[in-house]
């Protein structure tokens, strides 16, 4: 008994969070956004040395295996504005889509609702308008995988 009660707690607080109310709709600000789609904990944590190599070619594969491993996505504006992907047109899921796999890294343009809460820029995307594919071709510069992301041998 307990364990149903706590079962249809924790489906009816997914489905809350899941489903923006009805007056978020209203709160959110139509716009068009072009920059990299960009996995948002390496370019935040520093964990792979500094920003500009989290992103672009050199970065692809990582982008891609945290997307999938249900990482935040971002869009890194042309001005250095970071917007959080709360949910791309395609697929249910705000995660780990093919949309956003196929898209790691490559420079898009972006029509959808804006919300911006304590500092963070969010978007639901209700249409990529263009795709231009990886058009920073970092990996000339830092390499495939980056030097600083290989685990030295002791």
């Amino acid at each position: 008994m307990r364990s149903g009660i706590l079962g249809l707690a924790t489906a009816l607080a997914l489905t809350a969070f899941a489903t923006p109310p009805a007056s978020a709709a209203e709160d959110g600000k139509r716009v068009t956004v072009t920059g990299e789609i960009m996995d948002t904990w390496c370019y935040f944590s520093g964990v792979m040395g500094w920003y500009e190599a989290t992103l672009g070619s050199a970065h692809h594969t990582c982008a891609m295996w945290c997307a999938a491993g249900g990482i935040p996505v971002g869009i890194r504006a042309e001005d250095g504005t970071v917007y959080m992907v709360l949910k791309m047109p395609q697929g249910e899921s705000p995660i780990a889509t093919d949309t956003m796999l196929e898209i790691q890294s490559d420079t898009i343009t972006a029509d959808g609702l804006l919300w911006e809460r304590d500092g963070i820029n969010y978007i639901v995307v209700a249409e990529v308008v263009s795709n231009d594919g990886i058009t920073n071709r970092s990996h000339e510069d830092y390499g495939v995988i980056p030097p600083f992301a290989i685990p030295k041998k002791q």
